[in-house]
């Protein structure tokens, strides 16, 4: 990737820039809990985004997108915003970083990525964070590597469209070999936890299907959650969040808001709770327990969240045929990934059957990644 990237960057500039890249990430647990307040337990992969870039000395950003081999000038300013959704994240990027004081100029850069598109995996936070790194680099800015995250963050909520939370960014930034990350994305606090699952492997299983209402459907879980929120805060003042409310609470308000509300709620006070439960099964390499916690997430998304799909569930339900130690859907949900905690032994059967019968259901087989746990945001 480094080659082709390189090849294309000289051709275009004539000159060499500097390398940086950023992961794409997995998230063990704790589902649409960020948004809420809660907990989640992500951590960086062996795959992301990779760019050149060359500052240029004048006011203009000009960008080659290898993959899709199109190309994109733009300027700084409000009114420069490009058209091309891809563009709308290096401009965003560029735009939060002046909104926060940092003075930039133009640049030229190629990009390119491994990180499965639709797949659930954030390709856009490990582009987003591979741009903002590089220019904090390269302009001296200095930056604190949190509001890196929240630069990543706010170009999805004002140049992209989606009401995203802070998991995927600080995933990105923040990645550590061999570590998988809780954070808690109330105060922000943060502990990695080493993450080498003895006997066992974490593999994704792709749906290679993403449905069209991901990012309204999104945007529409986030305002039921701060409906149900402002409901329980009427009797409780001390719930910011919905990571604050206790099930009881939300049982109070039940006649008050509608089913729908209900649900969601219900889903993000227990997985904050089940997220909490995995640390400490973690912390005693108790893999029958995460395992298990996956499959009551994965239940959760499909039922009370309402963000799987029949392809998810079919997964899911193979995994569970096949003895697998924990399944569930990863992300925002409407397709991409299963992620899967399998022991060993049973990982080539599992994968066997996961193929066969995906292909006789769906008419496609699914595409697998095995996981390797990695570092974040980083020059090369």
């Amino acid at each position: 990737m480094k080659a082709k990237i390189a090849e294309k960057f000289k051709t275009l500039f004539g000159v060499d820039g500097d390398f940086f890249t950023s992961a794409g990430r997995i998230n063990l647990i704790g589902e649409h809990t960020d948004y809420n307040g809660g907990f989640v337990f992500p951590g960086a992969v062996d795959k992301g985004i990779m760019a050149e870039i060359k500052l240029n000395g004048t006011d203009k950003v000009c960008v080659f997108a290898l993959d899709l081999d199109e190309y994109v000038e733009f300027g700084l300013k409000e009114e420069d915003a490009p058209t091309q959704s891809w563009a709308r994240y290096v401009f965003g990027v560029c735009r939060e970083i002046i909104k926060r004081g940092g003075e930039i100029s133009g640049f030229n850069t190629v990009f390119a990525g491994d990180v499965p598109l639709g797949a659930g995996m954030s390709s856009s936070a490990a582009l987003e964070s591979t741009y903002a790194f590089a220019l904090n680099y390269l302009f001296d800015l200095k930056i604190d590597k949190f509001e890196l995250a929240r630069i990543g963050q706010s170009t999805e909520h004002n140049y992209c469209g989606v009401k995203c939370g802070i998991m995927d960014q600080f995933a990105s930034v923040f990645g550590k070999a061999g570590s998988l990350m809780r954070l808690d994305c109330k105060t922000m606090e943060y502990k990695y936890y080493p993450f080498h699952p003895e006997g066992y492997k974490l593999v994704l299983v792709d749906s290679v299907v993403k449905h069209e209402l991901a990012s309204s459907a999104y945007n529409k879980r986030r305002e039921s959650c701060e409906r149900a929120a402002a409901a329980i805060r009427k009797n409780h003042p001390e719930v910011e969040f919905l990571r604050d409310a206790k099930m009881e609470w939300l049982a109070e308000v039940k006649p008050e808001i509608s089913e729908e509300d209900y649900m969601r709620a219900e889903y993000v006070i227990d997985e904050v709770q089940r997220v909490l439960d995995v640390c400490d099964a973690l912390e005693r390499d108790d893999y029958e327990t995460v395992g298990q916690k996956m499959y009551e997430t994965h239940y959760g998304m499909s039922k009370l969240y309402e963000v799987s799909c029949e392809e998810l569930d079919f997964l899911n339900d193979v995994a569970k045929e096949c003895g697998v130690t924990g399944s569930r859907v990863m992300g925002g949900g409407f397709g991409g990934c299963t992620i899967n905690l399998v022991k060993n032994e049973l990982y080539d059967g599992f994968i066997a059957k996961a193929k066969a019968a995906y292909a006789e259901k769906f008419g496609h087989e699914p595409k697998i990644y095995d996981v390797v746990i990695s570092d974040g945001a980083r020059k090369l």
